[in-house]
C-alpha cells in the first residue's frame, strides 16, 4: 500500500462518505423548506443552518483525522506486516472487524504454510548436500582405479570424471547460494593464491585439451571471502575452458587503479544478442543449444555470489574471437543478511 497524498486522501474520504454527505444534505434541504412553510425569519433559519453547518462541519473534520490517521498506521504496518498483525489499527464497526478477523486468519494459515515449505526445504537440502558429499566418495575412488591404467580410454573417463565432479561442486554451490551470506568469511587474501587454487584444480584439463595458460604474476590483496571466490573463478574457468578447443586462456589484472581481474580466452565467443542475459538463470543462448548438455546455472550463481560479495562481473565477447571476463574485486559493502 502506497502513502497517498493528502489531497487524494480528502478526495477517497469524499467518495467513501458519500452516502452520508448525500443523506445530510438531504437533512439540511428539509430543514430549510420546513422553516420556510411556516414563514420562520430568514434570519432564524440561515442562524439554525449555520449552527447545524459548524457542528457537522467539527464531527467531519474530526473523522477525517481519525480517517487520515488510520492509514498512515496501515501504510507503517503494511512494511512490518511479517512481524505480526498486533498493531493493526482496532476496528471502527462490525464490519472493519469482520475484515480483520478474515485478514489474521489469513495471516495464520500463511504462517503455517510457510513454516511447513521452510522445513520441506531445509530437509530436501540437508538431503541433496548430504548426497553431494557422499557422491565424492565413489567418484575419487573411480578417478584412482583409472589412474592406475594410461590408457587413452582411461584418459577419457577421467575428463568425464572430473566433468562429474563439476556438476557436484556446482550442486553445492546452488544449494548453499540462497545462505551464502551466514556463511561468508570476509577476510585479506592474497589474489594470486585464490587463482592458483582454482587453475590447480583444472590443470588436467589444459593438459588434456593443449590449452595454454598464461597466469600474469599480480601483487594484490583483496577483502571477499575465499571459498566464494574461488568458486566463481573455477565456473568461469570451466566456461572457458568448455568453448574453447586451442589457443590459450590469459589470467591477468587489468592495467588501472581498480582491482580488477580478468579472465580472458580464445574461444567461440559469445553472440552479441546473448550477453545481455547470460547471466539470467538457465539462460543457454546461442552456445548452449548447441552444446545440449549446457544448464544456464553457472553464471547464474557467479552473478548471484559475487553481488552478495558486493563485487561485480562483466563480460565481453566476440564470435570466433573470444571471451573476456572482468571481475571488479576493489570495495567491499556486504550486508550479512
Amino acid at each position: 500500500m502506497k502513502k497517498k497524498s493528502f489531497l487524494r486522501i480528502v478526495l477517497l474520504y469524499i467518495i467513501d462518505h458519500k452516502k452520508t454527505i448525500v443523506m445530510d444534505s438531504v437533512f439540511l434541504s428539509i430543514f430549510f423548506m420546513i422553516f420556510s412553510l411556516y414563514s420562520l425569519p430568514l434570519e432564524s433559519i440561515v442562524y439554525a443552518l449555520f449552527l447545524s453547518a459548524c457542528v457537522g462541519t467539527f464531527f467531519i473534520v474530526y473523522d477525517f483525522i481519525k480517517y487520515y490517521k488510520k492509514h498512515n498506521e496501515l501504510c507503517i504496518l503494511e512494511k512490518q506486516i511479517s512481524t505480526g498483525l498486533d498493531k493493526i489499527p482496532s476496528a471502527n464497526n462490525l464490519i472493519e472487524a469482520d475484515y480483520q478477523n478474515i485478514l489474521r486468519t489469513l495471516y495464520n494459515q500463511s504462517r503455517e504454510l510457510m513454516s511447513k515449505i521452510d522445513i520441506k526445504h531445509a530437509e530436501m537440502i540437508d538431503y541433496y548436500t548430504l548426497w553431494a558429499h557422499q557422491i565424492k566418495t565413489p567418484i575419487a575412488a573411480m578417478r584412482l582405479l583409472m589412474q592406475s591404467n594410461h590408457t587413452e580410454e582411461n584418459k577419457e573417463l577421467l575428463t568425464q570424471t572430473f566433468r562429474i565432479e563439476q556438476y557436484v561442486e556446482m550442486v553445492l554451490g546452488y544449494l548453499k547460494i540462497d545462505g551464502a551470506a551466514s556463511d561468508l568469511l570476509l577476510q585479506n587474501y592474497s589474489l594470486l593464491d585464490i587463482v592458483r587454487q582454482s587453475v590447480r584444480k583444472y590443470a588436467y584439463m589444459f593438459i588434456r585439451k593443449n590449452i595454454v595458460l598464461e597466469l600474469k604474476e599480480m601483487d594484490c590483496t583483496v577483502l571477499t571471502d575465499e571459498k566464494w571466490l574461488v568458486f566463481v573463478i573455477e565456473q568461469i574457468l570451466s566456461n572457458a575452458l568448455k568453448y574453447t578447443s586451442s589457443g590459450k586462456i590469459s589470467i591477468y589484472m587489468e592495467d588501472t587503479e581498480v582491482k580488477v581481474l580478468v579472465i580472458e580466452d580464445t574461444g567461440i565467443g559469445i553472440a552479441e544478442e546473448d550477453l545481455p542475459r547470460v547471466f539470467e538463470k538457465g539462460f543457454t543462448g546461442y552456445n548452449g543449444r548447441m552444446d545440449k548438455k549446457a544448464t544456464g546455472i553457472g553464471l547464474y550463481l557467479c552473478k548471484k555470489i559475487l553481488d552478495k560479495l558486493s563485487h561485480k562481473i562483466t563480460i565481453e565477447s566476440k564470435i570466433n574471437v573470444g571471451t573476456i571476463v572482468k571481475i571488479d574485486l576493489s570495495s567491499i559493502k556486504t550486508i550479512i543478511e
